[in-house]
Order: C-alpha cells, then structure tokens, then sequence
C-alpha cells in the first residue's frame, strides 16, 4: 500500500540527490584553472542528459529488473515498460515504483560525474561523454545489480552496502584510478603548482553537496522511518567529524588549516559514511568521520610520492572513503540500530567484516579492469587527451567557444 509521507520523502530526496551534481560541479571547478573552469562543470552537468536516458533505455532494467544468473538484470523493462505509479513488490512496498525508479536515477548520474576530477584539464569532450555512457552500462549498472537487485549474487552473499560505498564510490575512485594511469598527467606536472582559481565556489559545492548527502543516505531507507533518521544523523556527524580531523592533521603537518582542507574533509566523511549510515549508530558514525579525515588525508598526500596526477583527489577521497567506509560497516555495524542489516566486529561477529571484506576486492578488480579496457580502447582510437596547444589554451575556449570570465 502506498504512503503519502513516505512517497513524499523519496521524493524530497530525489531532488536533493540530483542537487549534488551541479553542487559537484561547483565543487571541482572552484580547484582548477579559471581557463578550465567551464569545461568541468559541463562534465558533470551533461551527466544528467546522457546517463538519464541510459537509465530509462537500459540502466534501470539492468540494475534492478529481473534477475539474470546474480549478473544483471534482464531488458523487460526497457523504456520503462511497466514501471507504473503501483509500487515494487521487491524494492519498496510503500511507494511507487516509477518514484524508485527515478530515485535510484539520480545515483547512477552523479557516479560517472564523480570521476571526472580525477582527469580534470585534460580530456576531450566527446571521447569523454562516451566513456561515461559505455561505464554506466558496463560497470555501474551491473555493480549495481550484484549488491542492490534482486537476486543480485554479491546481496546474496550478504554483502551489505546501504547508499553506495560500492556501488558509487569504489566504483568511481578505481574508474578514476585507472584513467590517471591511461590518460596521463597534465602538462607540467611535478613542476607547476596547480593552485584552485576560486575556493569559494569549492566550499559553495561543499554544501550543496552535504546538503544533498541527506537524500542520497536517508533517503536510501526508501522510507520515513527511524533508519532515515537514524542515517540522517550519521551523516552530518560523520561529514563535521572528517572535516574536523582533516583540518587538525593539515594544521599540525602544515603549520596552518586551510579552508580546502576543511572542504576535503567533510567530502572525506561523507563518502566514508556512505556504506554504513543506515547500520550504526552516532558514535559509530564519528568515529568514522574521524577515521575517514586522516585516512583520506594521508591517502591524497600520497598521490605525489607515487607520481600519479589525480587532479581532484577522486582516488583518495571517493575511492579510498568508499572502501574504508565498506570494511568499517563490518567492525561498527550493530542489528539494535538497524535489524536488517548484521552485526560486525564491535558486536561480536567477525563475519561481516569478511563478507565486506569479499565485496571490496571484487568490486574494485572489476571496476577498475573494465574501466582500464574502456579507457584503453576510447583512447587508442579516439584519443581522450588534448592536444598540448589545447591544453595551454584550456578546455572552455577549445572544447567549449566559452570563457567564464571576461
């Protein structure tokens, strides 16, 4: 039977999740150069065009139709054929599917949009739009399936991720891991300083995307009950908890805070949060923030010594938050917050940590292995990269005809 207030709910949080694409392309484009300013936000903002009709065509029936073999989903739902205002009796009972439907949309949106900083300067528009709509088919859509479908074979094993640990930020921290491998450097890297042409707009796409964070955690209870809630608090105390601990490390290593930093952090403990939010509770939740700012601090400055240029930090936020996220909803998890999830390490069961534990590796080889294949193939035919005169001249006067500022 449908709810109004639940229907209203995920509603409420379909919007506030699809905010966070172009509070992510505020986000990014604050940290690069003015000349590349917007050429990243079109790279997150066409991500709403291109994976939406993926989604309606394809995504949806892969992710969550029919089960095929704990692999994907069948096509019965192309084009929506089916998907009406009665509700899933698989997915939720108490509101309408196509509410679902396009819930589950504004995920599969922002993933692709989330790798983008990780080559940000440096790529050719139409090779990267074709990525982005080959990797939503090849790899989000059937991650997707494997941990959230019906039948899916990883849900099956009791792999437990409850807003897109999995799903969305390992899948797109190793996507961007293997693209900085593919794709290169940018232009003097090593030697220039590529310093953020405007932190204000940075902080102003930090908080549209905290802001947003709340549909894309709460929301994931697909309904207006104690778990939203319950994830609702994880989530501001993990994101005020990474941004705290992010800052103090940076002070204490630096000399001084800095108001990246800050920024960084909250994104840190907000991705980190992102597994467990709906399985632990508040203190829980900050000890993860706390763990997800030093984590994540150590695992961006790493970067340099390896010599891989991820422009943005998407590995070492998205990629190493998502995971760490992942392993601590197996020591944190408790079934007295949320009895249909598991107990983990605290609670007295090591079981779900291996279970988790079986979700990271398989999620990140094969995320990580499609997207190199894919990259390697665009590039190879294609050619992802710019031309070095383009890449002086920057992204928004060559890709675009446009310049931000005058």
């Amino acid at each position: 039977m449908i709810s109004g207030a639940d229907t209203a709910f995920i509603l409420a949080a379909a919007g506030l999740v699809l905010l966070m694409t172009p509070g992510l392309a505020l986000f990014y484009a604050g940290m690069v150069r003015s000349k590349n300013v917007l050429g990243t936000m079109m790279q997150s903002l066409v991500m709403i065009s291109i994976i939406t009709l993926e989604w309606i065509y394809l995504g949806y029936s892969m992710s969550f139709g029919p089960d095929l073999g704990g692999i994907t989903g069948d096509l019965s739902w192309f084009a929506l054929r089916g998907v009406t205002a009665e509700p899933s009796a698989t997915y939720a009972t108490t509101i309408p599917q196509s509410v679902f439907m396009i819930y589950q949309c504004m995920f599969a949106i922002i993933t692709p949009a989330l790798i983008t900083g990780a080559f940000a300067e440096r790529v050719r528009f139409a090779p990267f739009a074709l990525f982005s709509l080959a990797w939503a088919i090849l790899v989000y859509n059937p991650v997707c399936h494997w941990i959230w479908g019906s039948g899916g074979w990883l849900a099956a094993r009791g792999v437990l991720d409850f807003a897109g640990g999995l799903v969305v930020h390992a899948t797109c921290g190793t996507a961007a891991l293997a693209a900085v491998l593919v794709i290169g450097p940018r232009r003097g890297f090593g030697r220039e300083k590529y310093l953020p042409h405007n932190l204000p707009m940075t902080v102003l796409g930090t908080g549209l995307l905290w802001f947003g964070w709340f549909g894309f955690n709460g929301g994931s209870a697909l309904a207006a009950n104690g778990i939203a809630a319950s994830a609702f608090v994880a989530t501001h105390l993990a994101g005020m908890a990474g941004m705290a601990m992010w800052t103090l490390v940076e002070w204490v290593k630096l000399g001084k805070p800095t108001t990246l930093g800050a920024a960084s952090g909250a994104i840190a403990g907000l991705a980190t949060i992102t597994p467990a939010a709906g399985f632990v509770g508040p203190n829980s939740a900050v000890l993860i923030g706390l763990i997800a700012g030093f984590v994540c601090f150590v695992a961006v400055n790493v970067k340099t010594r390896l010599g891989y240029d991820d422009s943005l930090d998407v590995v070492g936020i998205h990629g190493v938050g998502g995971v760490v996220g992942t392993l601590l909803l197996g020591v944190f998890a408790s079934t007295a917050v949320n009895p249909a999830g598991a107990d983990g390490l605290l609670a007295g069961s090591i079981v779900q940590l291996g279970k988790q534990t079986l979700g990271v590796v398989v999620v990140c080889v094969y995320a990580f292995a499609v997207s190199w294949l894919l990259l390697k193939a665009i590039h190879g035919t294609m050619g992802l990269r710019l031309s070095p005169e383009h890449e002086v001249q920057g992204l928004d006067s060559t890709e675009h005809s446009e310049t931000a500022y005058s």
